[in-house]
């Protein structure tokens, strides 16, 4: 059978010449369309420094200091973090379907919910995950950009985060609208310059690090793990959280190895997420509770040489267009996938205009530091489930997907399943919901099995766990319909 993805032609010269399209120069028009093996390039390693860049971040620096003051030890915090470190390896997994398949993942996950199913997937799912992030990042910069214009006479409470997280939103989209091209050839050079930075100011820092620094009240036992428990819960949601690695994959040539792509993107999240979170470990120590408790940006330029909070400003707002754009990115293929007649760069405007709303939402209601944590922890009740359902579905069908059949949205299809919806992807995924919900703490919801524990949260095992298996087991059965792995 002739499919899109072997049609005549695509291998000779003319056909090639069409990579030219995902070039840094000029708008990406492509978005979840299929890409052809002839338009393919790249290799796994160029990866890495791809997501390096939006892992040198703030964020990093102020979930770290929340772990201290968690009333964590300095040992114990280090020791969550490495443990939520290498849940960085889901997201490389699920990557490696993005060449698979030759679509987005916004596509990809009607193989674990149907052709309509994946559709309130992406909408409630895909859409909120990437809402959250993008709204954390422009939140952080809106800060620290307004307190350095305080600094210097700018000092309006509202108009001036306002005014940066538009000119930080602008930005942004404009990335998202060149695209993957533009991302691919611009983040390495992101990531190299963020790392000088982020080194600067971790050296800036160290006099101020409290070596011998012992938790006010050491923590032990039921108290103990409710705030390691808490901690994680934080950290994790960061790689659970990207199940848009596909996306960022999707041009690599279909014969890269799933392990090298799989690699290439854990390591690349990994090293800079597990490095600067400890520095916000260790800058905690240096400030008393309620420095840290009124914002870790406040708190940096205290600690800074003068010249110094002007380039972290510059670089907060760099780490958070490399995060955000490439969120848009996505997310501009995810309102596609829904079904919306949009072409992708109309749809990633659309998305800067939401995401620019809830960040002013969030600038106008609360701090950085109690932003980051709350969203970060309710996050996980829908990111472990659906991270766990992409991953066994990744592992049952050893990252073989077929574009095409991707694509048949007709009854009768591949992942028409049960009148389009792929109920074991959809049964797992709400009850991995509720295992997750029932199992968190926050300070504005503690689930009952975390309060009959001692608000303990086990939200992420809870949450993975339930979906993953039951996921793994209903596919066994015959609701799986014809699209089974």
């Amino acid at each position: 059978m002739t499919t899109q993805l072997d049609a005549p032609g695509a291998h000779d010269p003319a056909r090639a010449a069409a990579a030219s399209a995902d070039t840094a120069s000029r708008p990406e028009t492509r978005g979840i369309e299929l890409v052809a093996d002839a338009e393919r390039h790249g290799r796994a390693r160029d990866l890495v420094l791809v997501w390096a860049a939006p892992g040198v971040s703030i964020l990093n620096l102020t979930v770290g200091a929340t772990l201290i003051l968690l009333g964590l030890e300095v040992w114990q915090a280090i020791a969550v973090i490495l443990a939520a470190a290498v849940l960085w390896i889901l997201p490389g997994l699920i990557a490696a379907s993005g060449p698979a398949a030759g679509t987005s993942g916004s596509i990809i996950t009607r193989a674990m919910y149907g052709v309509l199913g994946n559709r309130v997937f992406v909408t409630f799912v895909g859409w909120l995950i990437g809402a959250v992030y993008m709204a954390l990042t422009w939140l952080a910069s809106s800060f620290m950009g307004a307190d350095l214009l305080r600094r210097i006479g700018i000092a309006d409470p509202v108009w001036v985060p306002i005014g940066v997280t538009v000119v930080v939103a602008a930005i942004t989209i404009l990335v998202a609208i060149f695209g993957h091209a533009l991302i691919l050839s611009v983040y390495p050079i992101l990531a190299a310059v963020l790392l000088v930075l982020f080194v600067a100011v971790t050296v800036a820092i160290l006099p101020t690090v409290d070596w011998s620094y012992a938790a006010p009240a050491p923590l032990e036992g039921v108290a103990l793990a409710s705030a390691i428990s808490i901690g994680f819960t934080i950290l994790a949601s960061t790689p659970l959280s990207f199940i848009n690695s596909p996306d960022i994959a999707r041009y690599l040539p279909r014969s890269t190895s799933p392990w090298r792509i799989a690699l290439a993107t854990a390591v690349g999240g990994a090293v800079p997420f597990t490095i600067f979170t400890i520095v916000g470990v260790l800058l905690a120590t240096g400030l008393d509770a309620a420095a840290v408790a009124v914002g870790i940006d406040a708190a940096l330029f205290d600690l800074l040489p003068a010249w110094l909070g002007p380039v972290l400003v510059a670089g907060v707002v760099l780490n958070t267009i490399a995060l955000s754009a490439m969120t848009a990115y996505t997310s501009s293929m995810a309102l596609q996938a829904i079904g919306l007649r949009l072409q992708r760069i109309p749809a990633a405007i659309v998305v800067g205009v939401v995401g620019t709303a809830l960040t002013i939402a969030l600038v106008l209601t609360s701090s950085l530091l109690q932003a980051v944590n709350l969203m970060l922890q309710f996050l996980v009740i829908v990111a472990s489930p659906a991270m766990a359902i992409f991953v066994v579905d990744v592992v049952l069908r050893r990252v073989r997907y077929d574009g095409v059949e991707l694509f048949d949205d007709q009854r009768g299809g591949r992942y028409w399943y049960t009148g389009g919806w792929g109920l074991p992807g959809l049964v797992a995924l709400v009850a991995g919901g509720a295992a997750a919900a029932v199992c968190l703490a926050t300070d504005v919801w503690v689930g009952p099995v975390a309060l009959a524990l001692g608000v303990v949260d086990l939200s992420v095992p809870a949450g993975m766990l339930v979906a993953g298996i039951l996921y793994a087991l209903l596919q066994r059965t015959p609701i799986a319909k014809d699209g089974r792995p």
